[in-house]
């Protein structure tokens, strides 16, 4: 696919969240619920959670596809992120 193109991760359209425009680059970047891409993984390829994860880590969190590369992001409130970052 081209660096120009918003681009999406197949097969988890029920993840989607949003949409974010990246003003650095000019380019619509669509956001997913990471945490549903793993409920996906789970319910629709029977993987167990660790599986899914470590799929997810492999495969498609960390690639980068050009400037259209969806985000992927934890869903938290405002307790949850800072407990997260308390952890660090």
């Amino acid at each position: 696919m081209s660096n120009d193109q918003t681009l999406f991760a197949d097969g988890f359209d029920d993840a989607i969240i949003g949409i974010h425009f990246d003003r650095m680059v000019g380019k619509y970047r669509v956001v997913y619920d990471s945490w549903k891409m793993i409920d996906a993984l789970c319910d629709r390829d029977d993987m167990t959670r660790i599986e899914a994860v470590e799929y997810l880590e492999f495969n498609v969190w960390t690639a980068y596809v050009g400037e259209g590369t969806p985000i992927y992001i934890d869903v938290m409130n405002r307790e949850q992120i800072i407990e997260r970052i308390d952890e660090q």
